[in-house]
């Protein structure tokens, strides 16, 4: 299984990173991201019709980590494509007003799902069997949120799917209204700005993750990834793209890290010498 949907996974991310680099309007761009995301999703689910789960586990691991990668995404363009034919016309103010109703809309959705949004952020697992198992009803969640296929769907997969795409929509949403000029004081005096280029940012990242160096190693890829680009306001969407590029190098294949041993040794031989 976990072959098969990284293959997909990379497949759709290609697929939009192909398509980010089209020319045509952002409505377009964005129609077509959601159509990319909705026949993996199909894909996805035709795949899973046939596929045996082994264990427990194998079914939790699907229903919390792999469909969620896929599904939020789909919800996340959604939630672009929205906000774009919705935006108003008119002075920045009226945008404002428009961008601030949307965070605030955000922030009552994290509210009223409060509970399992702590359960996603410390990354616990004691419910994982109720949550991410089919067959678990919950008739709080089928209210709102529960997605009809029983056969593809848990009580919390697509909470799960809905509050990664949420993040990732409010940090889009919150840089649009960035300050600048006088107020930018409040941020950072000296702005912190990657001035590398994102390649060389994917490398280190994967590093970063490899050596363990965040959380004990417990910690996925997405999620730093995500901080990363929140912190830098670097685009990372398409990482996995630059780390197939860096794989595929034929010789120096850690060229960032590379660079950077070598530059903290000529530092420390010019302190030292």
């Amino acid at each position: 299984m976990k072959t098969f949907t990284e293959r997909l996974y990379h497949a759709m991310e290609n697929e939009l990173y192909t398509l980010s680099l089209q020319t045509s309007s952002e409505c377009e761009r964005l129609k077509g991201a959601i159509k990319i995301c909705k026949k993996a999703l199909m894909i996805l689910k035709k795949f899973i019709s046939s596929y045996f789960f082994e264990d427990m586990e194998d079914e939790i691991l699907f229903f919390k980590q792999i469909k969620p990668l896929f599904y939020s995404q789909y919800i996340y363009y959604i939630s672009l494509y929205n906000f774009l034919i919705k935006k108003p016309t008119g002075g920045d103010e009226n945008i404002k007003e428009y961008i601030a109703y949307e965070l605030a809309d955000l922030k009552r959705f994290f509210d009223h799902n409060q509970v399992f949004y702590q359960y996603y952020r410390t990354q616990s697992s004691h419910m994982d069997s109720i949550y991410f198992t089919r067959g678990c009803p919950d008739i709080y969640s089928e209210l709102e949120d529960f997605q009809g296929d029983e056969m593809f769907s848990t009580t919390h997969d697509y909470k799960l799917s809905k509050i990664i795409a949420n993040e990732r929509f409010q940090d889009y949403l919150s840089k649009l209204l960035k300050p600048t000029g006088t107020d930018s004081h409040r941020l950072s005096e000296i702005p912190v700005v990657w001035t590398s280029n994102q390649t060389d940012l994917v490398e280190l990242i994967y590093a970063l993750v490899e050596s363990g160096a965040f959380n004990n190693g417990n910690i996925e890829i997405k999620y730093l990834m995500t901080y990363f680009q929140s912190m830098f306001q670097v685009d990372l969407n398409h990482y996995y793209r630059k780390y197939t590029d860096i794989t595929n190098r034929k010789k120096e294949r850690t060229v960032f890290l590379d660079r950077l041993k070598t530059s903290l040794i000529r530092r420390m031989d010019g302190q030292f010498s």
